[in-house]
C-alpha cells in the first residue's frame, strides 16, 4: 500500500472510531462538523494548487484540460474567497 493509500486509509478509520458507542445523533453531529471542516481545507487546498498552476504559467485552457474540469470551473475556483483558516463554521 502506498503512503497516501496508507494516510487515506487512517482517515477512514478515524471516522469509523469517531462514530463508536455514540447515539445517532451525536454521530450525525461529529459527522457534518467533521464534513464541514474537510471541505473548507480541500477548497483550500485545490485553490491553492490551481493558483501554483496558473502562476507556473499555465492557462486556464490547461488547467481544466489538465483537471479534466470545465475552462468556467477553473475560473470560480479561482476567483472563490479563501475561507478562514480557524474557527469557520
Amino acid at each position: 500500500m502506498t503512503d497516501r493509500a496508507e494516510e487515506v486509509q487512517r482517515v477512514l478509520d478515524a471516522i469509523d472510531a469517531l462514530a463508536a458507542n455514540e447515539s445517532p445523533a451525536s454521530r450525525a453531529k461529529q459527522l457534518v462538523e467533521l464534513l464541514d471542516e474537510v471541505q473548507v481545507r480541500v477548497r483550500r487546498e485545490r485553490q491553492a494548487a490551481v493558483r501554483e498552476m496558473h502562476q507556473g504559467g499555465m492557462t486556464y485552457r490547461q488547467i481544466a484540460a489538465e483537471l479534466d474540469i470545465s475552462f468556467g470551473r477553473v475560473r470560480q475556483i479561482l476567483a472563490e474567497e479563501t475561507e478562514p483558516s480557524e474557527g469557520a463554521s
